[in-house]
């Protein structure tokens, strides 16, 4: 997908690609709640294993590193999509809605970003999406990708959350999952009512959301994704 050139919002700095839009350093600490403190705490556990490019695709690494850049990933995912939508609303979108997608938006940049500055030098690259499969400027286009992306975000945490070693990893990783969830149901609620926690994402038997581990999730988050990414690395339990 080509870069977009366009202006972006005031709270988002000024770069190359409005795909690698990050927000203002005091906006990214009100939307994480995390301050230099906890950056720093995150990332003096991350520099032994880093994710690099080799001839197999961007190599995630292993162990916590691993699961990190993993989440990282797919926060680049679904933050380019919500810039993309904020960018360029869908026809006859509602103000409610675009505040809506305005205020996801902002959520999934200060996600990525936390990734980011967390894994620090052990982060992999900006990763290259592709949407051509998206009508922007479609609603049932925009919506349906949203649900999508949110579900499938929401099982890729509940499917990793185990492989985390570190207590702090995993308590960051349950603060971003709760708000995954939120934007899922909301997003489910425009589509249909009251299908916020039916049996596609939660199971009736037991009331817990679906969970799908790293290579499911890629599998599905490839289509969207034109950087290979290589997994092979992964914790499985």
């Amino acid at each position: 997908m080509k870069n977009l050139k366009q202006e972006e919002p005031e709270m988002l700095q000024q770069s190359g690609s409005i795909l690698d839009a990050s927000l203002r350093r005091r906006s990214f600490l009100q939307y994480t709640g995390a301050g230099a403190a906890g950056i720093a705490l995150l990332a003096a556990g991350c520099s032994k294993d880093r994710g690099f490019t080799s001839t197999d695709g961007v190599n995630l690494g292993s162990d916590d590193i691993g699961i990190l850049n993993y989440a990282y990933a797919l926060e680049q995912l679904e933050a380019a999509f919500y810039i993309q939508v904020a960018a360029t609303p869908y026809t006859n979108i509602n103000a409610a809605e675009l505040a809506y997608f305005k205020d996801i938006q902002f959520h999934e940049i200060a996600h990525r970003e936390l990734f980011k500055s967390a894994l620090g030098t052990s982060a992999i690259p900006s990763l290259e999406v592709n949407f051509s499969a998206i009508n922007f400027t479609s609603r049932d286009s925009v919506l349906a990708t949203a649900k999508a992306f949110e579900d499938l975000g929401v099982s890729a945490y509940n499917g990793a959350g185990y492989l985390l070693k570190s207590a702090t990893y995993l308590g960051l990783a349950g603060k971003i999952v709760s708000v995954e969830a939120r934007h899922a149901a909301f997003i489910r609620e425009i589509i249909s009512p009251n299908s916020f926690s039916n049996t596609e994402v939660v199971d009736a038997t037991n009331a817990l959301d679906k969970s799908r581990t790293p290579l499911e999730v890629l599998a599905i988050a490839g289509a969207y994704i034109k950087t290979k990414i290589n997994a092979s690395n992964l914790p499985t339990s």
